[in-house]
């Protein structure tokens, strides 16, 4: 009997752990997609891949992961560049990546 509440806690943890990347994921892909979209340029793939996790302390002192996405965007179509978020929890830490057009620029 321990054993069956062992392993229902187990796949409890890693569906917990499953379903935070999931939405980690997600939220890095809405980032990737608005930041494209505000600089005016192409999101290649149409996703985001995960490229790091670690654990860190959150802002509340608590225990967190922080995890590393990396997405592609193109400037005209013919290139590829890389940009990459860094997201502890749902919040944005680090963006590298296209950079929204300066709308008091002219053309």
């Amino acid at each position: 009997m321990p054993t069956l509440v062992l392993v229902m806690i187990v796949a409890a943890l890693a569906f917990a752990f499953w379903s935070a990347g999931r939405a980690a994921a997600e939220r890095a892909e809405s980032v990737g997609r608005s930041a494209c979209r505000a600089a005016g340029v192409q999101w290649l793939d149409h996703s985001v891949h995960a490229i790091g996790l670690r654990l860190c302390r959150q802002d509340n002192g608590w225990l967190g992961w922080e995890r590393t996405f990396r997405f592609d965007y193109s400037l005209d179509g013919e290139d590829r560049h890389v940009g990459r978020l860094v997201l502890r929890g749902n919040r944005l830490i680090t963006f590298s990546g296209p950079l929204a057009r300066d709308s008091s620029r002219v053309h």
